[in-house]
This record gives C-alpha cells, structure tokens and sequence, in this order.
C-alpha cells in the first residue's frame, strides 16, 4: 500500500508532506514491495498521524475490563480501533487478588484481529494504593504492595502487566519498586504522599504518575507532592486525562509548558459509559452516574471518565495546546512510556502501520 500525498506526522513534532510506504503491515522504505497490491489511497494533503495509544482505560460501550468477559473486551476493542485507538491497555481496578487473576485471564484470550485494537499491556491501577486517596477505587480491597503477590499476577497474565500504580508512603512500597522495576512500569498515583516521598519513589526506579493532579495532594507552594517531584525527574512521565472535567483546561496548558510532550501521556481514564447515552454503569463493581461527559460515584466523586482517547486529544487542541503536542501525547510518548515505541506510536520505518487519516479540523476521516 502506498498512502500519498499526506501532511505526515514526524516523531520529533513537525509535520511534512510526502508518502508513507506500506508492505506486510509494517512501514517500509521500499517502494516495489509497497506497490505489490497496487492499493494507493490520495491523503490529499490531509494530517497522517500514527494511531494513539490509550495506557489507561477501563472500559467502553457498556463493558468494563473488571467483568472478567473477552468477549466484553472485544467490543470495547472493537469500539477503541474505530476510534483511532490503535493500541490500548485495558485497566483494572482496586480488587482482590482472585478477582484480579479472572480479569486478566480475559485478556489472555482475546486473538489479534484487525477489526480490534491491539492490547499492548494491561494497566494494574491498583490494590496498592492509600485508602485516604482511594477515589473511586474500592476501599474494602486495598492492600499494601507485595513482590510475591504481584509476581503470581504477572505470571498468570502472561506477563501483559506493563503498568502497576502504587502509592509511596504505604508500607512495602520502597522494595516493592526495587525489586520490579525492571520487569514493569512502576507509576505512583492513588496517594498522599508529599515531595520527598514521591522523589524517593522515584530514586528507586518509579518513573510513571498516574492521572496526574487526580488522586494526589494539590500542586502547594510549601509541600509540591508528586506534582512537584515529577517535575524534577526528568525521566518520569505523567498521565494527564484532557476531558476539560477532571483538569481545568488553563491547568492542562500550564502542564504542557511544564513537562512538555516529551513526557506527557494523554489518557482517557473511561469507563463502560463511554459511548453510551446517560444513564447508570459500574467501575470496578461500583455503581456510577453518566450525566453527558460526567462520570460520578453515588457522592459525587469522579469515577473515570467518559470521553476516549482521540476526544481527549481533539479537546486538547481545542484548550490551545499545538496539535502536534496534543498528537505526540496521544501516541509517541505513551507508546515509549510502556517501553514499546518504535514499534508501535510511530511512523518510522519498521513500525507497525497503524495509521489515522484526519481532516483539517482533525475530525478522524479513516483508520488503516
């Protein structure tokens, strides 16, 4: 396949106009073998960018990955790939153990298909986590970090787990990070912790923020937290989800001139009303409220989010943050943050060809 004529995304952040070459589903700078099919598509000078990849996501469409049911993820899958989300990470919550070990099974049993987005990992967002920063998380299963119980998961997964969130100040946290964080992505999130703490995670090998400013002390002049701490390890990457309703939009561009797009994950954090008309849903078997782009607890407390990932792209340009920004963080920076990036987040040669064609408003026109 020959994709001509495209205003192409590059990974360093510019845009040029020139043709992608396509040969067995990767990217190719030959071009015979890309006009063996003889299929040639005109972008016609429209934005060719890689397809995004959501690391944090629980569920869409009326399913939630904590239902345990493939074939619930399939159709959240499904819906992901029509999106634009080419590769995704389905999301777990705060359970028990046996809980856990059923939900990822699912995942092991999804076959790879191109009508689904691709599982590029699962995210562990929980049970190690502070109860005082639980929030939409279910209390009545946090538990302290543990190797053993983790190695046990991870191995049952098939070794999926790219992401475990974990909270710093919580006992067992420091050899829970030295020990694992060279088989998984050690995020801190969920926590009270305040900035020596959060730079000690860091030290020891976290280099991941969950959902930053969410689920954490507020970014304070005298005690700068996890916010602060990040921002002084350079190495570390933040989530950031851009639906306007978790973070104030003047917020999302002062974290964009902060951390830039080098280091930021846009994520959408949705649940199974994604999708869907208003109405009642769960979130890791707790009943939640969708009121439009609202997600809530019966108390009102915000339990993920109803927006995917290539709308929370969208409306971060929208709240002034450059496209290729908004582009960067929605596919190069997660997909290295996972530690799968040339492969897939990119356009380069060798890449999986997962491609978005968009228009001029960066409305999604067509997804190969």
């Amino acid at each position: 396949m020959i994709i001509k004529n495209g205003n192409v995304f590059c990974d360093d952040g510019h845009f040029e106009i020139k043709d992608i070459l396509v040969d067995d589903g990767r990217i190719t700078d030959n071009i015979n073998s890309a006009k063996a099919d003889g299929i040639e598509i005109d972008a016609n000078r429209k934005y060719v960018i890689p397809g995004l990849v959501d690391i944090h996501s629980h569920g869409a469409v009326g399913h939630d990955f904590c239902d345990a049911d493939s074939e619930g993820l399939r159709d959240i899958l499904k819906y992901e790939k029509s999106c634009g989300i080419t590769s995704y990470c389905p999301t777990s919550m705060t359970l028990s153990k046996e809980m856990l070990l059923e939900i990822f099974k699912s995942a092991t049993e999804i076959q790879p298909s191109p009508e689904l987005s691709h599982i590029a990992g699962i995210n562990m967002e929980g049970p190690f986590i502070a109860d005082s920063k639980k929030g939409a998380q279910n209390g009545k299963y946090i538990s302290k970090p543990d190797v053993e119980m983790f190695e046990e998961i991870f191995k049952a997964s098939g070794n999926l787990i790219k992401l475990v969130t974990l909270a710093p100040e919580v006992e067992g946290s420091k050899k829970f990070i030295e020990k694992l964080h060279d088989k998984v992505t050690i995020s801190v999130g969920h926590t009270d912790a305040n900035y020596d703490e959060s730079t000690a995670a860091f030290t020891a090998g976290a280099n991941h923020v969950t959902h930053l400013c969410n689920a954490m002390p507020p970014f304070h002049h005298r005690d700068p937290g996890v916010y602060g701490a990040a921002a002084d390890n350079e190495d570390v990457f933040v989530e950031l989800i851009s639906d306007g309703i978790h973070i104030h939009p003047a917020m999302i561009r002062s974290i964009f001139k902060l951390f830039g797009s080098n280091r930021i994950c846009l994520i959408s954090d949705s649940m199974e009303a994604t999708g869907m008309p208003d109405g009642d849903y769960e979130l890791g078997k707790q009943h939640v409220i969708k009121k439009g782009f609202h997600a809530t607890l019966e108390d009102g407390t915000l339990a993920g989010s109803a927006t995917n990932l290539f709308d929370c792209m969208r409306r971060a340009i929208e709240f002034g943050i450059k496209p290729e920004d908004a582009i960067k963080a929605a596919s190069v920076t997660p997909a290295k943050s996972i530690g799968i990036y040339p492969e897939v987040g990119s356009l380069k040669v060798g890449a999986k060809a997962d491609v978005l064609i968009l228009d001029e408003n960066f409305n999604l026109e067509k997804v190969l």
